[in-house]
């Protein structure tokens, strides 16, 4: 049986733009161990590189602008710590989790040791071992480079004379925006906006080369998405709603022929018409409930920011102790207030 709940859940919020952020937290993985979400890989010739997560002193800036603050904290960094004389080897460390288009990558870094070379990169639209953009600085060379790897074969390097130290902390922010790349380098532009159209997208990552070892710390990434934003929101419901046994999210696309699923936790359901239910909620703009042996559903009205149903949310939870109409509704609350955070207009779900 399906019927109407008895809380109403219009909920007006700030709409935020729609833009995301991931910050790589090291100090959730034990010392000597690697990361989670990060492959060990190799550009060139020679041994795979060692990463693992190290406390390391790091200025008290990494941590908090206080005056009172020490000068010196202990923080979580991602090392490389293999040695190895090839010339043409690359030790890479790339995140997996997510690809990027437009985004702004920032990460301070310190290079450590080296004999043959002092090289410390980062890695952006990595494609594969033999096909990715890198900038890396080299304390040896004083010198900071833009270069690219195209099927295995490096291109003249760009970038200016710079003096590096080994030993001391550095931040490189690498901005790119379509074909539009831009270095900053402790918050200076070194390198003018390079135009590039090898890669429109890819993974991030680190590199070092030879026989360099380098730390990398406080290393995050804003971004836009290049899932659509009900895929995104979608995705974010299940990661903070474990319970959620599935999700849907219906929309009217542009040729308004009706509701239609534009995510779903199973992929089989994107495309599929709204049904009897989803019409209800979105016509009514009201909450409905209805439980099975298997699972409770809500299905709830999305909201623009003028309080406009622009789109219907399907919750499935899985039964849990306690379990009533009300309890089950309000459960959902939290996960459909972000939602409509994230929201600017109906066409954004398509975006």
């Amino acid at each position: 049986m399906i019927r109407r709940a008895s809380l109403c859940l219009l909920i007006l919020v700030p709409i935020l733009s729609y833009a995301a952020e991931r910050v790589f937290d090291f100090t959730r993985t034990p010392a000597g161990a690697a990361p989670e979400g990060w492959t060990n890989m190799l550009a060139g010739a020679g041994k795979l590189g060692a990463w693992e997560v190290r406390m390391e002193d790091a200025p008290s800036a990494f941590l908090s602008n206080s005056p009172q603050a020490p000068k010196i904290n202990k923080i979580a960094v991602l090392a490389q710590v293999s040695v190895s004389s090839e010339d043409e080897r690359f030790p890479l460390m790339i995140w997996t989790g997510e690809r990027y288009g437009d985004f702004t990558f920032t990460s301070r870094f310190k290079i450590t040791a080296g004999s043959l070379e002092q090289i410390a990169g980062f890695v952006f639209r990595f494609q594969d071992p033999r096909n990715f953009y890198v900038v890396r600085a080299s304390a040896l060379g004083n010198n900071l480079r833009f270069y690219k790897f195209v099927d295995g074969v490096r291109s003249a390097p760009i970038g200016p004379l710079l003096p590096f130290e080994k030993g001391r902390w550095y931040e490189i922010s690498v901005r790119a925006s379509g074909n539009q790349l831009d270095i900053l380098l402790d918050g200076a532009k070194v390198i003018p906006t390079l135009t590039d159209n090898s890669f429109v997208s890819g993974r991030l990552g680190f590199m070092t080369k030879s026989d360099s070892e380098a730390v990398f710390a406080d290393a995050r990434v804003t971004y836009r998405p290049l899932e659509s934003l009900a895929a995104a929101l979608v995705r974010q419901t299940l990661e903070d709603q474990p319970r959620l046994s599935g999700i849907r999210l219906f929309g009217v696309g542009a040729d308004k022929s009706g509701l239609k699923c534009l995510a779903a936790k199973n992929p089989i359901d994107v495309g599929e018409p709204g049904g009897e239910t989803q019409r209800k909620v979105f016509a009514e703009n009201q909450v409905y409930f209805s439980q099975t042996s298997k699972a409770a559903v809500v299905t709830a009205p999305l909201h623009d920011r003028n309080g406009e149903v622009i789109g219907v949310m399907e919750f499935r939870l899985k039964p849990f102790p306690g379990q009533t109409e009300s309890t089950t509704v309000a459960r959902i609350i939290p996960s459909l207030r972000k939602l409509e955070a994230s929201i600017g207009g109906a066409d954004d779900l398509f975006n």
